[in-house]
């Protein structure tokens, strides 16, 4: 038996892991972000440690502690929150002085080499849920006709442009026009910038990046995706086949489509 450690944000991902982790005979040390994580998190965990977004020597003491050597970073963390002094530590601080840009695997990347330099590594996020990864193809709706194929092999080209570029990894495009792009605000707040300039019936396309670090982030989409679709009218969601994990897949498959929505995975 083995302590995992497991640094969780919101969502129902760190549910997900660590009941995995738990199945596989290990223990489950998370560092629950008191900005984001679910209380409920404790339920699934064997230790829970709840500290803030940017207390690094706190998160390394805390695994250290508890004879953690490899750990997991799982669950959301809103972006605006990583750029927040109010919560930093001096060792955060530090981090982030030394970096050449403040792009999130810039950040993240630093993060994890201070990890790794008190003998703490960090899994891939998807490794315990692979069976998750979207596979090619229609997932839930009915299929895109051609004009909505085009829009969809347009948009997969742009995000995967931007992704490349660490700017976000959604893009919402209609008529072969980007209406949006993720950025800081995250893909929830991106569709529903694309639906108030663009109306009913765009397309999300979200992907990896080129170069995706899974154990930074990996894509995921879930309930709260569907609502979000949903809620803005869209058309259709593209997603990443074999790099995005579709969790509680069969609630997902039914809510969408209930909702009209089509998913696929290019």
């Amino acid at each position: 038996m083995k302590n995992i450690g497991m640094i969780a944000g919101n969502g129902r991902f760190p549910f997900l892991v660590a009941k995995e982790i738990r199945k596989q005979g290990d223990r489950v040390i998370t560092v629950a972000l008191k900005e984001e994580a679910d209380k409920d998190i404790e339920i699934f965990s064997d230790e829970t440690v709840w500290l803030s977004v940017g207390k690094i020597q706190k998160i390394i003491d805390a695994f250290k502690d508890r004879n953690v050597d490899t750990a997991i970073m799982v669950g959301q963390v809103k972006h605006a929150k990583i750029y927040s002094a109010i919560t930093m530590d001096l060792r955060a601080i530090k981090i982030m002085t030394s970096l050449v840009n403040k792009k999130t695997d810039t950040i993240l990347g630093a993060v994890v080499k201070e990890f790794e330099k008190e003998g703490i590594s960090f899994l891939p996020s998807h490794i315990y849920l692979k069976d998750l990864l979207a596979k090619n193809g229609v997932i839930a709706g009915k299929k895109l006709n051609s004009f909505e194929t085009k829009d969809a092999e347009f948009g997969f080209k742009m995000a995967k442009a931007i992704a490349g570029l660490d700017i976000g990894q959604t893009v919402v495009v209609k008529d072969k026009s980007v209406l949006a792009v993720e950025s800081i605000e995250g893909t929830d707040e991106c569709i529903k910038r694309a639906y108030s300039l663009g109306g009913d019936n765009a397309i999300v396309v979200k992907v990896a990046k080129p170069n995706q670090d899974f154990r930074f982030d990996v894509p995921v989409i879930g309930t709260r995706t569907i609502d979000t679709l949903k809620d803005n009218k869209i058309r259709a969601m593209i997603i990443e086949a074999n790099s995005t994990l579709i969790l509680d897949k069969d609630v997902v498959i039914e809510k969408a489509k209930q909702t009209g929505v089509t998913i696929i995975a290019m």
